[in-house]
């Protein structure tokens, strides 16, 4: 069964004003905007949660609020990858023990490793936690290697409780090649909120998404539509979220998502450096985005 269909958004971390904590006030409210209008499922701690900016005990602490605050209304998949084997290990045994429905691990970034080193990180780490599924995280854009579609199929085979992936690789006939390979034995989530559709018709379950967390129901509508044979409408929803899409990457993610979810009248709060705040000419892009879109006024 997979861990969820639909909609899951990879959801921003608010942090105070000087940035130098995590509002966790201003986090609740986020949660409960998110289950209160649609999403099917919650990733904490990815790249839009700007994990990688926080401390261990910070990132496991985030874990642990977003999973006890949910309570079981929706599923919540936690990020728990690194690029040393060690530290996916000993975060993936902590959250896992918090109660997490599943964890994101990406790929091993900066020293990457061969595709045998990628293979072994992956299972070492899903071997530690063996009662809790496993979504691998595939975007090479951050991590600066590609997780090849042998090996993911490898891994699938080789160990029960890796059951998904989110692509985020933008390479369609990869993916193909992927769910040739692995014949309907993995769950193929979109990791690009332009490439939901594409990746749906090559039998993917649905998205991880970075314009849920200020579009959440037509994100999950967008996802159901396709899931309940309504492709022509998946497709028109897919369109229509196109300039708010540009609008959402037209800096490096999460600074147009915290943005928006400011403006969305949401307290995302600032961003840790290096990652700054929006230009004025791309934060009007932004707002008019939201405006024709009928997210703000």
């Amino acid at each position: 069964m997979a861990v969820f269909k639909g909609s899951a958004v990879a959801i921003v971390t608010p942090f105070t004003e000087d940035g130098s904590e995590v509002n966790y006030d201003a986090f609740a409210d986020c949660i409960d905007y998110q289950i209160e209008h649609g999403t099917d499922a919650i990733v904490v701690c990815g790249s839009t949660g700007e994990a990688a900016t926080m401390t261990e005990e910070e990132h496991l602490k985030v874990c642990k609020f977003c999973i006890d605050y949910t309570k079981k209304r929706v599923p919540v998949i936690a990020g728990t990858g690194s690029n040393w084997t060690k530290t996916a290990i000993d975060l993936s045994k902590e959250v896992a023990g918090y109660g997490a429905d599943a964890l994101l691990l990406v790929a091993p970034y900066y020293n990457k490793g061969t595709q045998e080193g990628v293979y072994g990180h992956f299972a070492l780490t899903a071997a530690e936690v063996p009662d809790t599924p496993v979504i691998l995280y595939n975007v090479p854009s951050r991590t600066g290697g590609n997780v090849a579609p042998e090996t993911v199929c490898r891994l699938v085979k080789d160990v029960p409780n890796i059951v998904g992936i989110k692509e985020a690789s933008g390479d369609i006939g990869q993916i193909v090649k992927l769910m040739t390979l692995c014949d309907g034995n993995i769950d193929l989530y979109s990791g690009n909120d332009d490439q939901v559709v594409p990746l749906m018709s090559m039998g993917g379950i649905g998205v991880i998404s970075v314009v849920a967390n200020i579009a959440p129901e037509a994100m999950h509508d967008m996802t159901f539509k396709f899931l309940e044979g309504d492709v022509a409408g998946a497709a028109r929803l897919q369109m229509d979220t196109y300039e708010l899409f540009q609008a959402l990457f037209c800096e490096v993610n999460p600074i147009p998502v915290k943005k928006a979810v400011n403006l969305l009248g949401l307290n995302a709060g600032p961003l840790r450096m290096p990652l700054t705040e929006m230009t004025p000419a791309n934060t009007e892009k932004l707002y008019r985005a939201m405006v024709n879109f009928g997210l703000i006024k």
